[in-house]
């Protein structure tokens, strides 16, 4: 009670100042515009938070009607829409050109972490709204300090301009400072049921009054909406067909892993707004298996932020651009001491949860696609990584997976995902999703008995090559794993509907060492970004080249690589090696022009893939895994992984990104035996090999 009574003062005291500085800015004149417009979307967000404590935003309060929830919702997030982006102080370009670089990029990133209070005033975290509200405050208290420390000196000239050391180290105790709060309060929300701010919208309202997508605080378009309400159309049965296909994937993923899911006792869900219908089905599915759901939110504060991706439930992306700018903010900060803190708050964050994270059976994840795809323009003021910047993100990323696993066990977790398209892919979306619905529940006996075809002659290879065609410079030789017992023992996995829906590999981890050659791909979509004649050369399993043509300069394209797909670091090994058997889905991008919207979940199937990173089976190595057919997948390690006896900090990336190339660029599949015998499995983009022609009716139809 006395805490939320301090909380409540400390609110107040906040809120009086902040409508003080909106109204008079006592700071030079370059600063005021700023400071102005900074305090009156704080104050905008003070009265949304206001409003949402006296039911404004909850259906079973005294809620707004549609019309001015659009309203109220598209005020919060326009000063970052793609029509204003370009007059906005979260935009590195205009911050810097209106306050100079070094304040420009300081301020601009206070900007971004003060948008994130939007969510807070949502979910009631008032400690978090007020600590971002104070920080504003004191930020601009030093401002006005300076001021009057040259007035004093009757030098007007450098009136208002503090030290920029001074404001940067202000900025930089906060994100330590407030390290730790953030760590605990992102492992809590994955694993503990109790936070269950979405879940309650979930399963407590009305669906059919779309009202109910403004309790969120997330920017919401009239394709949220559309979405919402076609679900609502579907029947019943549908939406538990659906369901039912996500929630099954689930629980064969456990079973295909050999894990125990009787273990566990929570699932994490992952969704983009206007899938509620389907989750609700599904978490009604979960809590059969004896699981209680976990949603927490893909939040834009730095605490939380993964790169320009989402992770987490989350509304529209109101502009790419802003996100990819702001992607690398940790730049401002990041040196040795902050990445230790940050792993000291993880594992503490981690103790204070640990019986939870051990109860937790991983992520159930709903992507979605459609979106027009997006290629980032590369802004010179944006914050970068320097070369030791990067080295210190690689290692945090690795260090944080490994103390991830000492609390969830990757051994003892699985995961699935599936995808639907959202109404921007076009006029044909309704379409699309009945016949992405049919993708996810295709046979998959059908496949699985193919795929065994497939597998029998790469059981007996000793390494695959693959050439392109149309272009498509690839030119690759894959190492294969060597069998010693062909009755007991397979080097792919045959990979049907369960963690990765729809159906359609066959999977292995390539032996690094005689992995050699080029891959490239005119087109491809990776984690949200497209990329241009992306090319990566391999020897020994080890990327040793890479470029693409997505901009003027060989220095751009390599860094959008290194950032976006090699996480900063120098190289990634060969991770993955697959071929995609699922014609059906790649007609369907051809049939309605959709290629280029797929997700990798779906594109993977689609042709063979490459993955740069980890394996398939990274931190669950030693978990025995088995085919159909009774056959034990030996082919889990690498030279790599294997460094995790040795030397663990060098045997993990935590990250794996599939790489694909599409069956009209595929020249050939051709398997080698010891003996030097060829074994085609595809040509021309066809399938050859005996027994796996059936693939091609799809491309016949």
């Amino acid at each position: 009670m006395a805490e939320t009574v301090v909380l409540q003062e400390r609110y107040g005291l906040s809120c009086e100042r902040i409508r003080e500085i909106a109204k008079v800015q006592e700071v030079s004149t370059v600063y005021k515009d700023y400071f102005q417009r900074t305090a009156a979307f704080i104050v905008q967000v003070m009265e949304t938070y206001e409003r949402v404590q006296q039911g404004a935003f909850c259906q079973s309060g005294n809620m707004a009607g549609l019309e001015e929830l659009r309203t109220a919702n598209k005020a919060l997030y326009t000063d970052i829409l793609e029509e204003n982006y370009h007059n906005s102080y979260a935009n590195p370009t205009y911050a810097c050109a209106q306050l100079g670089d070094g304040f420009g990029k300081l301020l601009c990133f206070l900007y971004t972490e003060l948008r994130s209070i939007i969510a807070d005033a949502f979910e009631n975290r008032i400690e978090e709204l007020i600590i971002r509200m104070e920080l504003f405050v004191e930020v601009y208290n030093t401002f006005a300090y300076a001021k009057s420390e040259a007035d004093l000196e009757d030098l007007p000239e450098k009136a208002g301009v503090p030290l920029e050391s001074d404001i940067r180290e202000i900025l930089y105790w906060f994100v330590s400072d407030y390290s730790e709060t953030a760590a605990a309060w992102r492992v809590q929300s994955q694993v503990d049921p109790a936070c269950d701010f979405a879940v309650k919208i979930i399963m407590d309202s009305d669906l059919n009054d779309l009202r109910y997508l403004y309790q969120y605080g997330e920017y919401i378009t009239a394709d949220i909406e559309r979405m919402a309400q076609y679900l609502n159309t579907l029947p019943k049965e549908r939406i538990q067909l659906i369901a039912d296909t996500y929630t099954e994937g689930y629980r064969i993923g456990f079973v295909k892993g050999n894990k125990d899911l009787s273990k566990k006792e929570t699932v994490d869900i992952h969704y983009v707004l206007g899938f509620e219908r389907v989750v609700r089905a599904a978490i009604r599915n979960f809590e059969k298996l004896g699981l209680k759901p976990t949603a927490y939110r893909a939040h834009d504060s730095i605490f939380y932020r993964r790169g320009a991706g989402k992770a987490g439930y989350y509304g529209a992306i109101a502009n790419k651009q802003f996100d990819y700018d702001h992607k690398d903010d940790m730049a401002l900060f990041l040196d040795k001491k902050l990445t230790n803190r940050k792993l000291e708050v993880l594992k503490l964050a981690f103790e204070e949860n640990k019986e939870k994270a051990a109860k937790y059976a991983g992520p159930a994840v709903i992507e979605v696609f459609g979106d027009i795809p997006f290629s980032p323009i590369y802004k010179k003021e944006a914050c970068t990584l320097d070369s030791e910047q990067q080295k210190l993100s690689a290692e945090y990323r690795g260090l944080a997976a490994d103390l991830r696993s000492q609390y969830i066990k990757e051994e003892e977790r699985s995961f699935t995902i599936i995808a639907f398209p959202v109404p921007a892919i076009g006029e044909q979306f309704e379409e699309i999703f009945d016949e992405t619905v049919k993708l996810n529940t295709l046979d998959y006996t059908t496949y699985e008995r193919i795929q065994a075809k497939m597998i029998d002659i790469l059981n007996q290879s000793n390494y695959v090559e693959i050439k392109g065609m149309n272009g498509n410079k690839t030119d690759l030789r894959v190492q294969l794993y060597p069998v010693k017992n062909p009755e007991k023992e397979a080097i792919f996995e045959n990979c049907v509907a369960d963690v990765n829906i729809p159906v359609g590999e066959v999977f292995t981890t390539p032996v690094l060492e005689g992995t050699n050659g080029r891959l490239h791909v005119s087109r491809v979509f990776l984690n949200e970004l497209e990329y241009h004649n992306l090319e990566m050369v391999f020897a020994d399993g080890k990327i040793v080249e890479y470029t693409c043509t997505n901009f003027a300069t060989e220095d751009e394209n390599k860094k959008y690589i290194k950032d976006n797909v090699l996480y900063h670091y120098e190289s990634l090994p060969m991770g993955e090696f697959a071929i995609g058997t699922n014609t059906t889905a790649y007609m369907t991008a051809k049939k309605y022009n959709i290629a280029s919207r797929f997700p990798i979940l779906i594109a993977e199937k689609t042709g063979p893939h490459f993955a740069v990173g980890d394996t398939c089976y990274s931190r669950s190595e030693d978990v025995k895994v088995y085919n159909e057919d009774g056959r034990e997948i030996i082919a889990r390690d690498n030279s790599v992984s294997l460094l995790r006896k040795t030397d663990p900090t060098k045997a993990y990336f935590g990250c794996h990104t599939d790489i694909t190339i599409p069956y009209d660029e595929l020249g050939s599949i051709i398997a080698y035996n010891q003996e030097g015998n060829a074994f085609p499995i595809i040509e021309n983009g066809r399938f050859v090999l005996e027994g796996t022609q059936e693939l091609n009716k799809a491309f016949d139809k």
